[in-house]
């Protein structure tokens, strides 16, 4: 990355930034400006829930209302500022006519979030914790209700204290195996 391109907060209607994003993105590439704008972002971060017994793996939108754009300060001008703040739903940058650039700090840290959340993979939206009651929908166990005693992240696993006959007993179980009692 060039140390002379800087990131912009564009604020927008929360829940259109992708819509958004690809109505800038054409109107860079129409009006010939992708050597001033460089990159377009909706910062999202992948994270998953159980549903039903299934993994099932959702963006979030780590700044919901915000779009970041990349682009050469220098050359990032009045007529750009202008096109993009027109666009339906987009609010406007921060700064307004002069949109204020983002601390380089605080850039990177936003992007340290996203890069971050893609390498690791996926995390729980909804964890389990320590003490939450659970219901087994699967296993030699199924439909037992139980007590969360540990909880392993890395493996996805829990230990869970389940009563049979009138004692608990420690099972082991994955996460998929299991879910929140409501």
């Amino acid at each position: 990355m060039d140390s002379d391109k800087r990131w912009y907060s564009l604020r927008v209607i929360s829940g259109q930034e992708k819509k958004i994003k690809e109505k800038i993105e054409l109107e860079v590439n129409r009006s010939g400006w992708s050597d001033v704008i460089t990159q377009i972002l909706v910062p999202t971060e992948k994270v998953y829930k159980i549903r039903n017994g299934k993994k099932v793996i959702i963006e979030r939108n780590i700044l919901p209302g915000y779009i970041l754009v990349e682009a050469l300060p220098t050359k990032f001008s009045g007529e750009m500022i202008q096109s993009i703040a027109n666009l339906t739903n987009v609010i406007g940058f921060l700064g307004k006519n002069n949109p204020i650039p983002m601390q380089q700090a605080e850039a990177n840290r936003m992007l340290g979030k996203v890069d971050a959340s893609s390498e690791a993979g996926e995390m729980m939206i909804e964890p389990y914790l320590e003490g939450e009651t659970v219901k087994i929908i699967d296993g030699p166990f199924n439909d037992f209700i139980g007590d969360i005693k540990e909880v392993n992240e890395e493996k996805k696993k829990l230990k869970v204290i389940v009563k049979i006959f009138g004692r608990g007993t420690e099972v082991e179980l994955n996460f998929m195996q299991v879910e929140k009692q409501s």
